[in-house]
């Protein structure tokens, strides 16, 4: 097996065989039933085959197996969803906690709270959720998983009311590096907890979220319509106008892109430039109708598919876009507001994309994401009012692999200029160096640092966007009990 250094390690047959009976859920070892979907991730660039894989069910599997990677000195990767662009759930030749059979969904209608296990995905957490006309904060691909959103932060249409996915989050359960099972919170391990809220999965593997949820829905007004790509001047200034003066129930997305081949879009649009306009309006009706009514008077839609809709139906609404076994090199900035020269720049790059799965999307912000300080959580960047991604996705196959990544950096070097000077780290590429760590971060990296060093200072969760601990930070003696 691959040791934390990169070099090989021995473990003996008895001491693999005393951990599998140790536990109640599920070792697979290359060849056995079931492995090659347990490492199946979403990212088809990232290729990595750890040796062994463990399928917990319990917080006590998920210490067993930290003490054993621990013990023997293994690579040890967390795999949640398996929605991330760096691939980080899989590590060659290491261990691969798979934490898909923790999945329960616990909801406290009375109380507004959900308990989530760390193998759920977003759709179950927000079907299980709207069953009683409640909702927490997640992003906007159903298949998400959501320990990897949450820990690196967290937005979606729900942010502009209620903030950051870790706005939302009550208390986790959260097994560290020494084995030990914690609970962090406001009130319980507040350094811990305030480092979870957005820096990864760098100080342990949590098996339970706890969620503030909201009334929400069960019906919104959203969708999505499109235009042809010749209407991209009037589409993004209407998207900055209608975004400046949106009240905090309404979250746009603008994407530019090549019309994929849906069934909301007339067949002969298909593979044509077009731009678009991703509506969630979860207010009033009434109140929709009015804010939305400019979008609506815009020349003539190539398709218009804003209507009333289910909350978990509009949660599942790019999924299409998303599907699994593409390539995904993506890039990201978060953005002030918008000025003449950014929009002009957002749409030159997006006229250059090259497969019919890329997208240049502007995503907006604002609203109660600037509620907290900077420094409330780790993860900061509370002065964005929206956010860039140059999205390159490509089949497996195609042979214009470089070209797709090409246009994916270009595009970011080029809006890079106007950034708040931060990005997004769970879209980071496998490829990004420690200064992109840095402007992720900001002014908060140095304490996470300290954190990291004060709960895993040997760094055995490294199969990550690591931090590495501070020389000088707290120890685990030292640490809250």
């Amino acid at each position: 097996m691959t040791g934390l250094e990169g070099v090989p390690v021995k473990v003996e047959a008895q001491a693999l065989d005393a951990f599998t009976a140790r536990l109640d859920g599920t070792v697979l070892l290359p060849g056995d039933a079931g492995f090659e979907e347990a490492v199946r991730i979403w990212n088809a660039m990232i290729s990595k085959k750890p040796a062994l894989v463990v399928q917990p069910v319990s917080t006590g599997d998920v210490r067993e197996a930290i003490g054993f990677a621990r013990a023997h000195g293994i690579l040890l990767s967390i795999k949640g969803g398996g929605h991330n662009i760096a691939g980080t759930s899989l590590a060659d030749g290491g261990l691969t906690l798979d934490m898909s059979r923790m999945n329960r969904v616990e909801v406290d209608a009375e109380r507004r709270v959900a308990r989530v296990g760390a193998g759920c995905r977003l759709g179950e957490v927000d079907r299980a959720t709207q069953e009683h006309g409640l909702a927490t904060v997640l992003g906007f691909v159903s298949e998400t998983g959501v320990a990897g959103l949450t820990l690196g932060g967290g937005f979606g249409y729900l942010t502009r009311r209620f903030g950051s996915t870790v706005d939302n989050l009550e208390e986790v359960e959260i097994v560290t590096a020494d084995g030990d099972v914690r609970r962090a919170a406001v009130d319980e391990h507040e350094d811990l907890f305030w480092a979870l809220r957005g820096g990864g999965g760098n100080f342990g593997v949590v098996t339970r979220f706890t969620f503030r949820l909201h009334q929400v829905g069960p019906e919104i007004t959203g969708g999505v319509i499109a235009w042809d790509a010749d209407n991209a001047d009037e589409v993004v200034k209407l998207y900055r106008q209608v975004a400046e003066a949106a009240p905090r129930e309404l979250t746009l997305a603008v994407t530019m892109r090549l019309a994929p081949p849906a069934p909301f879009i007339p067949e002969r649009w298909h593979g044509r430039p077009v731009v678009a306009m991703l509506v969630c309006h979860s207010g009033d009706p009434d109140h929709a109708a009015n804010d939305l009514a400019p979008i609506k008077a815009l020349g003539t839609p190539i398709a218009d598919f804003i209507v009333r809709k289910g909350y978990a139906e509009q949660q599942s609404m790019t999924d299409r876009t998303q599907p699994k076994g593409m390539h995904n090199y993506w890039k990201s900035e978060f953005l002030p507001r918008l000025s003449n020269e950014l929009l002009e720049t957002y749409r030159h790059e997006a006229a250059g994309i090259l497969s019919p799965m890329s997208q240049a999307i502007l995503f907006q912000l604002g609203g109660a994401l600037a509620d907290q300080d900077a420094g409330a959580t780790s993860f900061g960047n509370r002065d964005a009012e929206h956010i860039f991604f140059a999205a390159g996705c490509w089949p497996p196959d195609t042979l214009d692999a470089e070209m797709n990544r090409a246009w994916a950096r270009s595009a970011w070097e080029a809006i890079r200029p106007y950034s708040t000077g931060g990005n997004y780290v769970n879209v980071q590429t496998a490829d990004e160096d420690e200064d992109r760590m840095k402007e992720a971060y900001r002014d908060n990296l140095d304490r996470l640092a300290n954190v990291k060093a004060a709960y895993d200072p040997d760094n055995l969760f490294r199969v990550n966007r690591n931090i590495p601990p501070a020389a000088s930070g707290l120890s685990l003696s030292t640490a809250p009990p």
